[in-house]
């Protein structure tokens, strides 16, 4: 069920001009500033906005050849969960999740047994009578999966699914999707603008800015080598990769970490270059993580800097020029970093 895609199409100032792969069973997110292109792309996908030129092709079959066929898109293989879920207020979860089936033309009685094994798959068959209003956040997001997922298609697209969510949800519902997302099978297309969602989610990303692939890879492959200033600010994160025991993380590189949510097991750990401060001496105050380290590499980014030290635990950080002069930071100058623990996210590997 591999999807092939080249999509080409003009509205507005935007000029798209992507191309996109994916197999069975694996999980892309596009990412890219507003404007980029990503929004449209996903809509193409899924039949919403036809191609001027280029392909769609879905397990085999060809959904959109920019030319003369351009399969309708309740005809496609493809569950989609929007940004703002769009939920009907005055429909049930069960009837919610049982739309899309009886608008292909599935009986009353069939699509509510789809629907609740959907609500089941997601965790949430006991909402099954509750009308919208009366689900929180999360709850909100997983039905809108289920009711994707109903119609058991071929590719699942996803536009910046956590993006309606606080950031005290967001981690949870981060977790969860990422479990869901991997009992899938097909295709998944994420949308998203956050690397924490892309890093957790996804096994690859692709990188559009200004309607083009600018860069295309893992997660660690594009944090090695970003090619634009914008892919370096946008996948410039800590990715640190560990055993949790707690609220304790032992990394495989070696040192160890203290988060504030408790796990256990492989987990990977992400957390930003700003969220870590360098100091001339010990810090003292809260933070749970410092740390005795060298500097080992300077790179300007505009009106920030790049500090890599290396110590118990090898990091990034960001700082303001400023900061840099004041600190007086050469390479090979010592430095101490400190990290909150509630900076960190922590997810399973």
């Amino acid at each position: 069920m591999s999807l092939d895609a080249h999509l080409e199409l003009r509205i507005g100032t935007l000029d798209l001009d992507v191309e996109l792969q994916a197999e069975t069973g694996e999980t892309v997110a596009v990412l890219g500033p507003n404007g980029a292109g990503k929004t449209t792309a996903l809509r193409a996908l899924a039949g919403l906005a036809p191609l001027d030129a280029g392909y769609i092709r879905l397990a085999g079959e060809t959904l959109d050849d920019g030319a003369t066929i351009n399969v309708a898109p309740e005809r496609r293989s493809v569950g989609v969960v929007f940004q703002d879920y769009l939920l009907f207020p005055h429909l049930s979860a069960l009837d919610n999740v049982a739309f899309g089936l009886r608008s292909r033309g599935h009986s009353r009685s069939d699509a509510h047994r789809a629907a609740h094994l959907a609500l089941a798959r997601v965790g949430l068959d006991e909402v099954a009578d509750a009308k919208p209003r009366a689900l929180s956040g999360g709850q909100t997001q997983r039905v809108a999966l289920a009711r994707a997922l109903a119609t058991e298609p071929a590719l699942l697209l996803l536009d910046e699914p956590l993006a309606a969510l606080d950031q005290r949800a967001r981690a949870t519902v981060r977790r969860e999707l990422r479990q869901q997302l991997s009992a899938v099978p097909g295709v998944r297309i994420l949308v998203t603008h956050d690397p924490f969602d892309a890093a957790a989610l996804a096994d690859r990303l692709v990188i559009v800015e200004g309607g083009r692939v600018v860069q295309t890879g893992s997660f660690a492959e594009i944090s090695a080598r970003p090619r634009s200033t914008y892919v370096a600010e946008l996948v410039g994160v800590n990715l640190l990769r560990g055993t949790a025991v707690g609220t304790r993380v032992d990394l495989d590189a070696g040192g160890a970490l203290v988060v504030a949510t408790a796990t256990s097991g492989a987990v990977s750990t992400v957390f930003h270059p700003r969220a870590v401060s360098l100091h001339a001496g010990e810090p003292s105050g809260s933070p749970r993580n410092v740390m005795a380290a060298r500097v080992v590499g300077i790179e300007r980014l505009g009106d920030r800097v790049r500090v890599q030290v290396a110590g118990p635990v090898p990091l990034v950080a960001e700082v303001t020029p400023a900061a840099l002069a004041e600190l007086a930071l050469v390479e090979g100058s010592p430095v101490w970093a400190a990290l909150k623990a509630t900076d960190i996210t922590v997810f399973p590997s």
